[in-house]
């Protein structure tokens, strides 16, 4: 029995240290192959980007005078330890499936470079962690400003909002101020001396006289509607509610948004280098040439897609109320933005349904993990938006898709549009069941924006969605002390589209 004993003790001593020593056996094997599977060699045989060694040895991290590498798990992984571990098993896991699934060839790569997929893959403490001061010898007065900024509003901001391109460089990305934006390539070389003729209430291409510029613009029939959404709608919010019987006046409403070509030419006659506020503006704004336009942006506001006959982006909702009153100057004619009940009038085009064409919101929403496994059948949305699933994460110039009835076009898609009301969330439930043309609160903060855009889900697309400005964060890095008036820092969805009130003797004929 004693030496039965005694073999046990010596078995579970042996045991003992063999289950030590292979559990260091596996601590250094499992170090060493978290250590090779973390070099950039390795990263590089597995990712299927064609462009990131290339963007990445051009950068400021790779191409510095310290001669410092950041390599590529200092920034795509958080700091050492057991949320490295955890996010390197799932950032593993997620480029082997993309290795053996994915065609890198139907990869959208310039998508993968934009802010909010960026923000997914780069991981803040990371950038903190080796940039713990933020305010070293040498920062210029602008980047001082900027860390204050951000110093102050941790939560709000990711260091790639300002630094989106210090990992791979691009060459077409500044955050500076851009004096050559406005340059543009004229093809069309007939100036307009005088405004289009209209004498009856029907379609019309309106001509801006002193440049080349011409737009059509809509002849929307006055009538009545529902505005809103019924309360079984899919993915109603409550703000489409309650359900109000509107009339609305005949109007004209631009065919398509306002586009860069007609927005430079507003840019190129009124650019001022300072930032008057609107009360300026409506003080100048008594004869045309004395209406003092935007500021040069900071960087590059269409995003590197084009401009031409693409819709604008990135204006304030300001800069755009300022467009409409030089538009007016110049043509002698009242334009302005559309009322939010205009603007779904002429969305609607005399249908009750969500969408102004065929479709189940439900059905052709990819909200929902099984909704991403099994595509929707997208042919008929498709023929009337440009949406996220088929804008290539861009806005797109116009030409690709169908009118609605009333022949107006990207109503739904292509970029959100702004509206002349202020937004609330009870509006509609503070005025009365039947109105004639109403106007929104007389005073809040934020302003109505309608519509989908490049990068809406379907749901997103529904004639009664509703959403509104958001100042503050869409200028969060924005590096003028005050903020900009004229340019957003940070939404690049977000268009306009113009409306003009026809002269009653107009409506008479």
């Amino acid at each position: 029995m004693n030496h039965f004993l005694k073999t046990i003790k010596i078995s579970g001593k042996l045991a003992l240290v063999v289950g030590i020593f292979a559990g260091f056996m596996l601590f250094f094997a499992g170090k060493k192959a978290t250590e090779y599977t973390s070099t950039d060699e390795f990263c590089q045989k597995c990712h299927v980007h064609p462009h990131a060694e290339a963007s990445w040895k051009l950068s400021s991290h790779y191409n510095n005078k310290r001669g410092i590498y950041v390599h590529c798990v200092d920034c795509h992984l958080p700091p050492k330890g057991l949320p490295y571990l955890k996010e390197k098993i799932k950032t593993g896991m997620r480029d082997v499936y993309g290795k053996i699934f994915k065609d890198p060839a139907k990869i959208n790569w310039e998508s993968k470079g934009q802010l909010e997929h960026a923000k997914k893959i780069v991981y803040k403490e990371s950038c903190i962690h080796c940039h713990q001061n933020l305010f070293p010898i040498g920062l210029t007065e602008k980047g001082d400003k900027a860390h204050l900024y951000y110093s102050q509003h941790p939560d709000d901001l990711h260091c790639i909002n300002c630094h989106l391109y210090v990992g791979h460089y691009n060459p077409n990305a500044k955050h500076e101020q851009s004096t050559e934006f406005a340059q543009v390539k004229e093809e069309n070389k007939i100036i307009f001396t005088t405004s289009a003729i209209v004498t009856k209430f029907e379609n019309f291409a309106e001509k801006v006289p002193s440049t080349n510029i011409i737009f059509d613009m809509i002849a929307i029939p006055g009538g009545s509607f529902k505005m809103g959404s019924p309360e079984k709608e899919a993915f109603r919010k409550t703000d489409e509610g309650p359900i109000r019987e509107v009339k609305i006046s005949p109007f004209f409403m631009g065919k398509l948004e306002v586009s860069w070509k007609e927005y430079l030419a507003f840019f190129n006659a009124t650019a001022s280098e300072g930032r008057l506020s609107k009360k300026d503006n409506e003080a100048k704004a008594k004869n045309v040439d004395a209406i003092s336009g935007p500021t040069p942006p900071y960087g590059d506001p269409d995003q590197g897609w084009g401009k031409g006959n693409k819709p604008a982006i990135t204006m304030t909702h300001h800069a755009a109320e300022v467009y409409c009153e030089w538009l007016s100057k110049r043509t002698g004619r009242k334009y302005r933005l559309p009322t939010e009940a205009e603007w779904e009038y002429a969305c609607r085009a005399k249908t009750e349904t969500p969408y102004f064409f065929p479709g189940n919101p439900k059905k052709l929403s990819e909200n929902g993990f099984m909704k991403k496994l099994f595509s929707p059948d997208t042919a008929v949305i498709a023929s009337y938006s440009i949406y996220k699933l088929n804008s290539n994460d861009k806005t797109a110039e116009p030409g690709k898709i169908w009118p609605n009835a009333f022949g107006l076009i990207n109503m739904t898609g292509n970029v959100r549009e702004f509206c002349s009301d202020y937004y609330a969330p009870d509006a509609y439930a503070k005025t009365a069941k039947t109105v004639t043309d109403p106007r929104g609160p007389e005073s809040e903060t934020e302003f109505v924006v309608r519509g989908g855009s490049f990068d809406s889900d379907a749901s997103e697309l529904r004639c009664a969605a509703r959403d509104y400005t958001q100042n503050d964060k869409w200028l969060k890095t924005d590096p003028q002390i005050p903020k900009s008036i004229w340019w957003y820092s940070d939404v690049i969805n977000v268009g306009f589209r113009v409306v003009c009130e026809p002269d009653s003797n107009i409506l008479k004929n």
